[in-house]
């Protein structure tokens, strides 16, 4: 894992001071709330529906348990004991005064963290793939290229004042479980012959305009990627409208002109800049790598976790369920749900992320990741720990078996919290988790990703779900939008909008509707939901939704 150098240290620090600085103007009149605007935004402070919210960055998810604890002291101390670990892999406070985030932006640097580009219309925190460095299926781990990146990009100079935020994920895995087609620019680790690169997506994004990245270069080489992401940026910088924010995302800019048009722009930059850089990038690549070698991977017997998943069932189903094939045959990959039915998704207590510290600090080599469909993995867990840390998370209330179920859902705060929702998101999501554990339907359902945004900024990720939930507000009256057909992973698609909106109390019901008719429907207990979207298209759904009268085909 990357620890930080002496120069993170101390610009960490000094931006600490200067906001420090910038909240005692504020506080004493010197600063007006709009002067103050853009200078909190910058350090990752939002004003929210009841009061300020502090994002936190995660870098491309990873966390060591000193980290985690301190997230939890700052949950305690500052809020009000709890955190929201969010689909940028970040986690955010939600109730914090003013006055203290100064010492909490300290209590980070203390640890190594900070909430500097967490916001504002610049480059945003990297995400990758919650099990890199650990996933059997990698081409090679994308963090140190993540870590690259965050170096490159924090305070460049040009491009503090973008037209939009700008968010960029990078994925190991052909599975490609961060979602990279749906970012401003998406990077894929693949290999040509004995070479490992990239291939480059460009001009994704959800919100009011969802658009999948097309693919800008289909190889480039490892060393190109600093200035080729330099040649993409510093083109949208110049070429990205100015005059509609809602319009000034890349992928309108890459749309409005066409790809073709934004690619020979882009590679003009590229051959002006590349020679500029001079390999420095490369050598300090070398040094990050160097970091994250992984740790050293104990040889225990995997006999005693075989024997578990024998005599206890509760421990069974949490295995089939939570665990995902690590690199190294006598490890898995842990995911840890907290969502257990009826709880808000993506919120973990103080007392949840101290044990979730401890966890990793006794099995799981020190080290944590907070997945972009807001769980907490342990990446490296020797299987003969398996049991113990089952029986520990049984005690905890942490171990539900459900990642990948109809409960695991994601969920933006919705108008519980935030100031631009329009609906409630949070609500719906306990309802839909609450009633199918009811029905006893969840284990039946298998596979599937229900995700629900309370407005069209779409943070929920809703275009992207098999089952989408948009919340409107339709005069006055919350009016949720169900689309379906959406995925986020290798097979990428924008989910098809149904037909009418349904008010609050019939979101559920028509959920229920549309899988008792997957149920029926289905070539059988294999064939998960999104295969048989794919195979049937959206008519029986639409059926079952409104029936041959309504069918809003």
């Amino acid at each position: 894992m990357y620890n930080y150098s002496d120069f993170d240290e101390a610009f960490v620090r000094t931006r600490a001071a200067q906001f420090r600085a910038q909240v005692e103007r504020r506080l004493d009149g010197s600063l007006t709330e709009d002067e103050f605007r853009p200078l909190r935004l910058m350090n990752g402070v939002y004003l929210q529906l009841h009061a300020y919210m502090l994002r936190v960055a995660i870098p491309y998810g990873t966390l060591r348990a000193d980290q985690m604890r301190q997230l939890a002291h700052i949950a305690e101390t500052y809020d009000k004991g709890y955190g929201h670990f969010t689909t940028r892999q970040n986690i955010q406070f939600n109730w914090p005064k003013l006055t203290d985030i100064p010492d909490i932006i300290d209590a980070l640097a203390d640890v190594q963290m900070h909430a500097i580009q967490t916001s504002g219309n610049t480059i945003r925190n990297v995400t990758t793939d919650a099990f890199a460095g650990a996933a059997a299926d990698e081409v090679a781990d994308p963090r140190p290229v993540a870590e690259l990146i965050r170096q490159w990009s924090t305070d460049h100079a040009e491009f503090q004042f973008l037209p939009r935020k700008f968010k960029i994920a990078i994925t190991g895995s052909a599975e490609d479980r961060a979602v990279i087609r749906a970012h401003d620019v998406g990077l894929e680790l693949v290999k040509r012959g004995d070479e490992i690169g990239f291939k480059v997506l460009v001009g994704g994004g959800l919100g009011r305009t969802p658009m999948l990245a097309p693919v800008i270069r289909e190889f480039l080489p490892k060393a190109d990627l600093l200035p080729y992401l330099e040649a993409i940026v510093s083109t949208y910088n110049l070429m990205g409208r100015r005059d509609n924010k809602y319009k000034a995302r890349i992928k309108i800019t890459v749309f409005e002109n066409g790809l073709d048009t934004f690619r020979a722009a882009v590679e003009e930059e590229f051959a002006r800049i590349r020679p500029a850089f001079s390999g420095v990038d490369q050598e300090v690549l070398a040094g990050i790598e160097a970091q994250f070698a992984p740790p050293a991977f104990k040889n225990t017997p995997v006999e005693f976790y075989e024997k578990s998943l024998e005599v206890d069932p509760l421990f069974k189903t949490w295995a089939k369920q939570n665990l995902a094939a690590h690199k190294v045959e006598n490890h898995a990959i842990v995911t840890v749900s907290i969502k257990e039915h009826g709880a808000t998704p993506g919120d973990a207590s103080a007392d949840q992320m101290r044990l979730l510290a401890d966890l990793a600090d006794r099995y799981g080599y020190g080290e944590l990741r907070i997945s972009h469909e807001q769980n907490v993995v342990l990446p490296h867990v020797a299987k003969a720990d398996l049991p113990a840390i089952h029986a520990e998370l049984l005690r905890a209330g942490l171990a539900t078996a459900n990642v990948g179920l109809i409960s695991d859902i994601i969920a933006c705060p919705g108008m519980d919290y935030c100031a631009l929702a329009t609906a409630r998101a949070i609500p719906v999501a306990q309802e839909i988790a609450t009633h199918f554990k009811a029905l006893g339907l969840e284990e039946e359902i298998g596979g599937i990703k229900i995700k629900i945004s309370g407005c069209i900024n779409a943070c929920g990720h809703h275009h992207v779900g098999h089952i989408g939930i948009l919340g409107l507000d339709r005069a006055g009256v919350e009016n949720y939008q169900i689309t379906l057909g959406g995925d986020a992973g290798p097979l990428a698609a924008i989910g098809e909008r149904a037909g009418p909106g349904f008010a609050y109390d019939e979101v559920v019901p028509a959920i229920e509707r549309i899988l008792r008719a997957y149920l029926a429907i289905r070539a059988g207990r294999e064939e998960t939901f999104i295969e048989t979207f794919r195979r049937l298209g959206p008519a029986p759904f639409k059926e079952a939704l409104y029936g041959e009268a309504r069918d809003a085909a």
